[in-house]
């Protein structure tokens, strides 16, 4: 296999589709009616990306990874007519210098998790700040306090398909609020072989109170917290929490 375009297949097709349903509800409900631009941050193999051109914004998806921006590309050229509405670019969702100003920027998938540290989800909120118009919007989800510490330690997930099979195993991380999920994969070559993929993905989460602070430093005047796609507020078994900030 010459590149890694087929395991970015395989995220595609073990991410759940439920979630990405929740999450463009939740967005559609927090999205002021005057938003005609969005800037998806890890927007991954572009299915809620297509998903808000299909609603008419104008939408601009941003990821680190090659492998899973082609299949988005392909989605959009496949699903939207002449790919109207949408565009893609490939970078680092601490370095939002170059991708222009938008009205609502979006940052799903407990993405904000994978920064290593605070200084790095500031300079996050930073750069969103700065890409975001006058009263714009920035909306995001991360995993809570309780999903790492308590309910993530030592989970197991395997699954068998025909052509892959997939192993996800996770364990407490040495700082504080961490996880370190282990993943394998095998995926077959279509030629009666599989080859094997390990990964390892390191998330990092931080209270409610920290993220409000570095929204502040940021400069977001007004932030509203809520937990696991409803518009209610967190509980202490809330597993996901869901910010959504006014600039």
């Amino acid at each position: 296999m010459e590149n890694y375009q087929e395991f970015a297949r395989v995220y595609d097709s073990i991410m759940d589709d439920t979630l990405y349903k929740a999450w463009h509800d939740f967005s559609l409900r927090h999205l002021p009616a005057k938003v005609h631009d969005i800037l998806e941050l890890a927007c991954g193999t572009g299915k809620l990306s297509v998903q808000f051109a299909r609603d008419g914004y104008a939408v601009t998806g941003l990821d680190l990874s090659e492998d899973m921006l082609a299949i988005a590309y392909n989605r959009a050229l496949d699903e939207l007519a002449e790919n109207i509405g949408i565009g893609f670019i490939e970078g680092d969702m601490r370095d939002l210098s170059d991708v222009g100003t938008y009205d609502a920027v979006t940052c799903y998938s407990d993405s904000i998790c994978y920064m290593p540290d605070r200084a790095a989800v500031q300079q996050v909120f930073d750069g969103v700040f700065n890409s975001l118009n006058a009263g714009g919007t920035f909306i995001f989800d991360v995993h809570s306090v309780h999903q790492i510490d308590d309910v993530f330690p030592n989970y197991a997930y395997h699954e068998n398909e025909e052509d892959f099979a997939f192993v996800w195993d996770s364990f407490s991380g040495e700082k504080p609020h961490s996880i370190t999920h282990e993943l394998t994969f095998f995926v077959s070559d279509g030629k009666g072989k599989f080859e094997r993929r390990d990964e390892v993905h390191d998330e990092r989460t931080y209270t409610i109170d920290d993220y409000l602070n570095m929204l502040d430093n940021a400069g977001f005047i007004a932030v509203n917290v809520f937990a696991d796609f409803e518009d209610a507020a967190p509980t202490d078994d809330s597993a996901r929490w869901f910010f959504v900030a006014t600039r």
